[in-house]
C-alpha cells in the first residue's frame, strides 16, 4: 500500500529507533484525505508523538491539495478520541460492525481549510453489487432519500440494471441509459427531469463492433419513444454545477454521469448522486467500493470536489456526453 501514489507513510524516529508512524490515503480526483493507520509505541506515549505525527499528516495533506480528511476510530479507545477532538476532529457517523471482532467505529472529520459551508442533506448511501450497476445503485440512493420507505436490495438493483441497460459497453455487461434511468424513476411515481447535452446514442463510440453499435443504436430509439409516452421533462442543454445546484437548493436531487477516471484511473462512464454543493465543493455519493483498494464507506461518503474538479468530472467520452437524471418529489 505504502508504495501506491495516493498513500503517505511519515515516521517519528529518535536516533534511528522508530517510535511511531501515521498511515495518510489520498482518495483520487477529491479533496480528501483519510488517516488509515496511526501507532506509537509503548515506550514512548505520552510524549505527544501522536499529536505531532498527526500535526504533520495534516500538513502534507494540505500541500497535496485536500482540504478534509477522515478518520475511524473505535468508541472505547478513549484516549484517541479525546486526541482527535483536541485537533478539532468532529464525529460525523457511527458504522456497525466495522472491526474484525464486530466491534463498531465512530467517524470523525476535520476541514483542513475552513470554508462556510452549507449542510448536507441525510442522503442514504447504497453500494453496488456488480461492476455495471452504478446507475442502479445512484438512483436507489435518491429514490431512497426521497421516499424513505422505499426497500432497498440487490433485486431491485438488478431489476433497474434490466431496465435501463445499454445492452453493449466497451467491455463487459452494458451501462445505463440516462433516459431509461430517468424513466424508471418516473414509473415509480418520481417527478423526473432528464437533461443531456445531446440526442447522440451515449457510449456508441466506445464500441468497435458495427453489430453491437447497431444493437445499441436499436435500444436508444426503443428509449426515445417509451419517453415520448411518459411525463418525464426532457432538457438538451450543458450540465454544469451551477445548474446542478439550482435544482438541489430546490430540494431535489441529482443522479450524474461522470468519467471516473479521475477518480480510479478507469476510463468507464460512472454514475454518482449528488447531495450537497457549497460555495466551494460539490459532494456526492459514490456507489462503487474498492474493498481490494483499501477503501471504505469513509471514502464514498459525501466525497468532496472542488467545483472546478467537478466540472472537468461531468461527461464522458469524445465528443463528451453529458447525462443527469434529476429526482423531484414523489407524485
Amino acid at each position: 500500500m505504502i508504495n501506491k501514489a495516493n498513500a503517505l507513510l511519515l515516521v517519528a524516529e529518535q536516533q534511528q529507533k522508530l517510535m511511531g508512524y501515521v498511515l495518510l490515503l489520498y482518495a483520487r480526483g477529491t479533496s480528501l484525505g483519510r488517516i488509515y493507520s496511526l501507532a506509537v509505541l509503548p515506550e514512548y506515549r505520552n510524549q505527544k508523538i501522536a499529536r505531532a505525527l498527526m500535526r504533520e499528516a495534516e500538513q502534507a495533506a494540505l500541500t497535496a491539495g485536500r482540504s478534509f480528511i477522515r478518520l475511524e476510530v473505535r468508541p472505547d479507545n478513549a484516549g484517541a478520541i479525546k486526541l482527535y477532538e483536541s485537533l478539532g476532529y468532529h464525529q460525523f457517523e457511527i458504522v456497525t460492525d466495522y472491526y474484525e471482532d464486530h466491534a463498531n467505529a465512530l467517524r470523525m472529520m476535520k476541514v483542513l481549510q475552513p470554508q462556510p459551508e452549507e449542510l448536507h442533506q441525510q442522503v442514504f448511501h447504497y453500494s453496488q453489487s456488480t461492476d455495471f450497476t452504478c446507475g442502479p445503485a445512484s438512483l436507489m440512493m435518491a429514490m431512497k432519500t426521497l421516499q424513505p420507505v422505499m426497500h432497498l436490495d440487490r433485486g431491485l438493483e438488478l431489476q433497474l440494471w434490466r431496465e435501463a441497460t445499454t445492452i453493449f459497453m466497451t467491455s463487459g455487461h452494458g451501462g445505463c441509459s440516462a433516459h431509461l434511468l430517468a424513466l424508471a424513476a418516473w414509473r415509480r411515481y418520481f417527478n423526473t427531469t432528464l437533461i443531456t447535452n445531446s440526442d447522440d446514442v451515449p457510449f456508441v463510440n466506445g464500441v468497435r463492433s458495427e453489430d453491437k453499435k447497431a444493437v445499441m443504436e436499436c435500444v436508444h430509439l426503443d428509449f426515445m419513444r417509451q419517453l415520448e409516452t411518459s411525463e418525464v421533462e426532457q432538457q438538451m442543454r450543458q450540465i454544469d454545477v451551477n445548474l446542478l445546484r439550482d435544482y438541489l437548493n430546490q430540494g431535489a436531487l441529482a443522479v450524474v454521469l461522470i468519467s471516473s477516471y479521475r477518480l480510479n484511473q478507469n476510463k468507464s462512464p460512472h454514475w454518482v448522486v449528488l447531495v450537497s454543493i457549497s460555495d466551494t465543493f460539490v459532494y456526492f455519493h459514490d456507489p462503487d467500493i474498492d474493498w481490494d483498494d483499501d477503501k471504505t464507506l469513509t471514502d464514498s461518503f459525501y466525497v468532496p470536489v472542488t467545483h472546478k474538479e467537478f466540472n472537468r468530472m461531468l461527461g464522458y467520452g469524445k465528443p463528451r456526453y453529458q447525462a443527469a437524471v434529476i429526482l423531484h418529489s414523489t407524485k
